[in-house]
């Protein structure tokens, strides 16, 4: 029975929306496959999305960026971390091949931290780099050249392959890179059954608010009424506000939720775009300049999907409605197919019958 070493990055969950599909279809034709996932993101969100049978290990697999908010990076901080990360960095690495052997792992596949890859490397265990991002071009945009990055770099350079998706990062420098497509867990769209379970008349809206699982909420609360509009929103925001819903409540997952919306309010990150795209649901993203992965989501998005940009202010303050009515009522388009998690099941499918 192969076994696959799966490490997911704690930082936001749009690692776990890459990841879980791929996994839920490797299972279809693999199921003998055994799963080991390692990750820092709440067991409960990995079982929400991760659909087939795994053993769980918590994991620090890599250090992301130290965040104030869903949209605010703390880079000294940032850069304190890496430097303690990467201060004995041949012992860590050392370490991690030991683990890697002791699990038994027959390859290992990383979204998208560095360090299980070098230790698979050291452990001479086949490994496969898969996100939109990695954190060489993360850190060297917020923390700089030098040899943190250089260190970085040669992990994902020398893996077997960084399965790029897409929307995604360029990556020219990475001379691995396997281009494959976009990856989403797309829902069902019940909304007759939402109308019935809220009361809602055939006229009012149902919007969907996600910061993307990064610590943070928005103050919802000050936004004034828009009249013949609902909110979705997370419980643990703990609003009072007459018009929100917690999302919890419902009787239906997130996925169904998304696709039965009228639109999407998030930030720019994969698994919120991604799934929108591909369950035809319009979305307000706020701006989010500085983050590099952004200028790549934002023009795909503008592509395949209806949506328009909002300022941070106008999102603090509720000032958009002018904008949601228009993106409400305008003709969807066609929804995109998530090829990628397909695409990406049949490489390791490969790979792993190849090296067994």
């Amino acid at each position: 029975m192969p076994h696959l070493v799966v490490s997911i990055s704690g930082h936001g969950f749009g690692h776990v929306a890459q990841t879980a599909p791929v996994l839920n279809r490797l299972h279809e034709s693999m199921p003998q496959l055994r799963l080991t996932v390692r990750s820092a993101v709440p067991l409960a969100h990995l079982h929400s999305r991760i659909h087939v049978p795994f053993a769980h290990l918590p994991s620090e697999g890599d250090i992301g960026m130290a965040m104030s908010s869903a949209l605010d990076v703390r880079a000294e901080e940032s850069r304190a971390a890496y430097r303690a990360f990467h201060a004995d960095w041949e012992g860590r690495v050392a370490e991690e091949a030991r683990l890697l052997r002791d699990l038994g792992a027959d390859m290992v596949l990383s979204n998208v931290g560095y360090l299980p890859l070098a230790g698979a490397r050291r452990a001479g265990i086949p490994n496969a780099a898969l996100c939109s991002l990695n954190w060489f071009d993360i850190y060297r945009h917020y923390c700089g050249d030098g040899a943190i990055a250089a260190q970085i770099h040669a992990c994902y350079a020398n893996a077997d392959a960084f399965l790029r998706i897409t929307p995604g990062m360029a990556m020219e420098h990475l001379p691995n890179l396997v281009p494959v497509g976009p990856i989403a867990a797309v829902g069902h769209n019940r909304r007759d059954e939402l109308d019935r379970y809220l009361r809602l008349s055939k006229e009012e809206k149902l919007v969907l608010v996600s910061l993307g699982g990064i610590a943070g909420r928005l103050p919802i609360e000050r936004w004034p009424r828009i009249d013949g509009v609902r909110w979705l929103v997370q419980q643990s925001w703990q609003l009072d506000h007459p018009d929100a819903v917690a999302l919890e409540s419902m009787p239906m997952g997130f996925g169904d939720l998304l696709a039965s919306s009228d639109a999407m309010i998030c930030k720019p990150g994969y698994g919120s775009f991604a799934e929108a795209a591909c369950s035809g649901t319009p979305v307000l993203y706020v701006s989010r300049a500085d983050w590099p992965e952004s200028p790549a989501l934002i023009e795909w998005l503008q592509r395949h999907s209806l949506c328009r940009e909002v300022s941070r202010g106008a999102l603090e303050q509720g000032n958009f409605a002018g904008v949601l009515e228009e993106i409400c009522h305008a003709p969807r388009p066609k929804p995109v197919i998530p090829e990628g998690a397909g695409q990406v099941a049949d490489w390791i499918a490969e790979q792993l019958q190849r090296w067994k």
